[in-house]
C-alpha cells in the first residue's frame, strides 16, 4: 500500500468480495470466468496462452493469489502492492485491488507484455471495435445533425448528458435535440450539471475517460463542442496506457473513435476532423499515466498527476471505475456529502457517472429512501441510474 494512503474512515469500511451474492463477489465469481471464455474465443491463441488462462481461471476462483512471474517487468512493482495480500483468496482482500490485479494476471496469460507475436495485442479489441459499427452507433451520430441547430447552450446541456450516459448516448443527445422534451433524465439522481458548466470558463479541461466505442466517442464529441466554442481552450484527456478493465480505452481506442468520426458525414465528421486538428497542434493532449491501472484510489496519486490536476480548471472523472477510484472503494453511507471524501482532490473535480458498483454517496436523504423502497440495492449496480456530482 503506498505511504500516502488516505486514513480509514469508521464507517466508510473497505469493499471486499468475500459475501457469497453480493455484487462484488458476481464479479470474481462469474463475470472474470466468463470472460476468460470469451477471450480464449476471441484470438486464436495457442496451448501456453490457454494453460495459462487456465490457471489464472482456478487461481481466481478455487485458489489464493499469487506474484507475477519472474520475467514481469512490472513485478517489483506488483510485490510492494501486493506483499500483504500474496497468498490470500481473491476474495478476501479489496475488491478494487483484487479486480485490478486479476486484469494485470490476464494480460500475462495472453503474453501482452512479452516480447514475440503477441506483444501489444488487445485481447479486447474485438468487442471495443464491435461497438463502433453497429446501427445504433449510426443513430447516435446522425443525432448530432438535429442537435447542430439548437442553441449552443441546449448543444452543450445535450453532449453533456450524451458523455454521463455513455452507450445510451442517443438518449443524452436527443433529451435537449427535441422541443418540449426534459433536458434532465428522470433517473439522475443528483444533478450539479450548472455548476460543472460554470467551471468551463476557457482554461484547461481535464477528462479521465472511462470505456472505449460508443462510450468514448460522446466524451470526444463534448471536447469538441467546448474548444469549438471557447468554453476551454485546452483539454487533456487520460486513458489507460495498456488494456484495462474490458473496455477502458487507451490509445488505440483515441484513434479508432477518431476514425470512426471523421469517416461520418455531416455533423460527426466535421467534429471528428476538428478533433484530429485539435490534437496535432496541442489543444487536445492525451495522457497515458501508470497510475491510471493502479489498484489504488486517486487519493494515493503521485505527486506528478497531483500536479496536473491541481494545474485544470476542472478535471471531470467518467464512469464507475474511476469514481472508486475518487471517492475511494468503500462502503460509504449514500448521504455523505461529496466534498468529504473528494477534499483531498487538488482542484475542482466532477463525476460523470452511471452507477454499476456499490460505491456512492451525495444523495439527498429522502433519494436514498425512495431508491431503496422501489429497488432495494439493485438501483446500485443495474447502470439505469446516474450522477452529476462536482466539488467547485
Amino acid at each position: 500500500m503506498p505511504e500516502s494512503s488516505a486514513p480509514a474512515p469508521a464507517d466508510a469500511p473497505v469493499i471486499l468480495s468475500d459475501t457469497v451474492g453480493s455484487f462484488p463477489w458476481s464479479v470474481l465469481a462469474e463475470r472474470h470466468p466468463a470472460l476468460i471464455r470469451k477471450v480464449r474465443d476471441a484470438f486464436p491463441y495457442g496451448p501456453e496462452q490457454h494453460r495459462a488462462l487456465d490457471t489464472l481461471l482456478r487461481s481466481s476462483t478455487e485458489g489464493v493469489i499469487e506474484p507475477l512471474g519472474p520475467q514481469a517487468a512490472d513485478r517489483e512493482q506488483w510485490e510492494a502492492w501486493g506483499q500483504e495480500y500474496f497468498g490470500r483468496s481473491w476474495f478476501d482482500v479489496p475488491f478494487l485491488w483484487a479486480e485490478s490485479y486479476w486484469y494485470r494476471q490476464l494480460l500475462e496469460s495472453v503474453r501482452y507484455f512479452v516480447p514475440g507475436p503477441w506483444k501489444g495485442i488487445d485481447p479486447f479489441r474485438p468487442f471495443k471495435l464491435a461497438e463502433l459499427d453497429t446501427p445504433e452507433a449510426d443513430e447516435e451520430l446522425a443525432a448530432l445533425d438535429d442537435l447542430a441547430g439548437r442553441p449552443v447552450q441546449d448543444q452543450e446541456q445535450a453532449l453533456l448528458h450524451g458523455s454521463l450516459w455513455g452507450n445510451r448516448a442517443d438518449l443524452g443527445f436527443r433529451l435537449a435535440a427535441k422541443e418540449g422534451e426534459p433536458a434532465v433524465d428522470s433517473q439522475l439522481m443528483a444533478n450539479d450539471s450548472e455548476l460543472l458548466r460554470s467551471l468551463f470558463a476557457g482554461g484547461t479541461l481535464c477528462l479521465v475517460a472511462d470505456n472505449a466505442g460508443r462510450e468514448l466517442i460522446p466524451d470526444l464529441l463534448l471536447i469538441d463542442h467546448l474548444l469549438l466554442h471557447h468554453r476551454v481552450e485546452r483539454a487533456v484527456l487520460h486513458i489507460k496506457p495498456y488494456p484495462y478493465y474490458v473496455s477502458d480505452a487507451t490509445t488505440a481506442d483515441v484513434l479508432d473513435a477518431l476514425r470512426r468520426l471523421t469517416a461520418a458525414k455531416g455533423s460527426a465528421g466535421e467534429s471528428g476532423h476538428r478533433l484530429w486538428s485539435a490534437m496535432t497542434d496541442g489543444r487536445l493532449a492525451v495522457r497515458a499515466h501508470p497510475f491510471s491501472c493502479a489498484p489504488f484510489p486517486y487519493a494515493d496519486m503521485p505527486d506528478d498527476l497531483r500536479q496536473e490536476f491541481a494545474e485544470a480548471d476542472v478535471t471531470i472523472m467518467k464512469g464507475d471505475l474511476n469514481y472508486r477510484r475518487l471517492i475511494g472503494d468503500r462502503r460509504w453511507p449514500a448521504t455523505t456529502p461529496f466534498a468529504v471524501p473528494t477534499a483531498y482532490f487538488p482542484g475542482p473535480v466532477a463525476a460523470l457517472r452511471t452507477l454499476k458498483s456499490d460505491v456512492i454517496v451525495g444523495l439527498d436523504p429522502r433519494t436514498e429512501s425512495a431508491l431503496v423502497a422501489a429497488e432495494e440495492e439493485r438501483w446500485r449496480t443495474s447502470g439505469t441510474h446516474a450522477l452529476i456530482q462536482v466539488r467547485s
